[in-house]
């Protein structure tokens, strides 16, 4: 084995956690919301960003756009419409927020220090390229990281197999000489999968694994024994 790639967003980078510190930031002062579960809130905000990024990543909706609708959407079943300003102020006060808030996944640095010496790293990663640029600066990693490949880039999203060649090609590696890891169990593990990427599933959540046979993870620590998991059977 000589790389491993890593997703990023809630694999290295903690999206759930920043992104729910950032709505609490934002809209924990509006009485239309108090008496509604921040857990409410926050699937809510999930399933809008769920559904509206690949839009984003295709072209049908520009960023700026996707936030402000995201917030409009988020607020409607509590509230009238804000006017086209007020959308926008808190927009941009939220993102504001969840730049603030940003935080790794925890683990995350230690383990790509230790794998850093011993194998080439790539982040495979549904997103723009300068946000993504901007967390892996922000978090201390982009020294650890060989190649940075985004969709945005490439033009497809995982689980498109031309995203996972791209990320092959960059760090001169074959499929079976590479493991991905992520938490997205289309994007990562059937992805990578279909290329002859070996999977390991990041499941900080405890969900069930719906094939049987992929290797998973609960946590990146400590990086002694993730290191061993993603080498384990793997020659130098």
């Amino acid at each position: 084995m000589t790389t491993i790639l890593f997703d990023l967003d809630d694999t290295l980078y903690d999206h759930t956690a920043t992104a729910r510190a950032a709505l609490a930031a934002t809209l924990g002062g509006r009485a239309s919301l108090r008496q509604v579960p921040a857990e409410v809130l926050y699937q809510r905000y999930s399933d809008l960003l769920e559904e509206m990024h690949p839009r984003v990543m295709r072209g049908e909706l520009d960023y700026l756009t996707a936030r402000e609708l995201r917030c409009q959407l988020l607020l409607a079943p509590y509230e009238p419409a804000p006017s086209a300003g007020a959308l926008a102020e808190l927009a941009e006060e939220h993102y504001g927020h969840y730049r603030q808030f940003r935080q790794p996944v925890p683990g995350a640095l230690a383990l790509l220090r230790r794998l850093r010496a011993d194998f080439r790293i790539g982040v495979v990663t549904n997103n723009r390229t300068t946000e993504q640029e901007e967390k892996l600066d922000f978090l201390g990693m982009s020294g650890l990281v060989d190649a940075l490949i985004t969709s945005e880039a490439v033009g497809v999203l995982k689980p498109d197999p031309a995203i996972y060649h791209v990320a092959l090609e960059r760090l001169g590696a074959r499929p079976t000489e590479t493991v991905m890891v992520g938490d997205n169990w289309v994007a990562d593990v059937v992805g990578a999968q279909a290329v002859g990427i070996r999977p390991v599933w990041l499941n900080r959540t405890g969900a069930a694994p719906l094939l049987p046979g992929v290797a998973e993870l609960g946590s990146l620590e400590p990086p002694e024994q993730v290191y061993a998991l993603l080498t384990q059977g793997a020659g130098r």
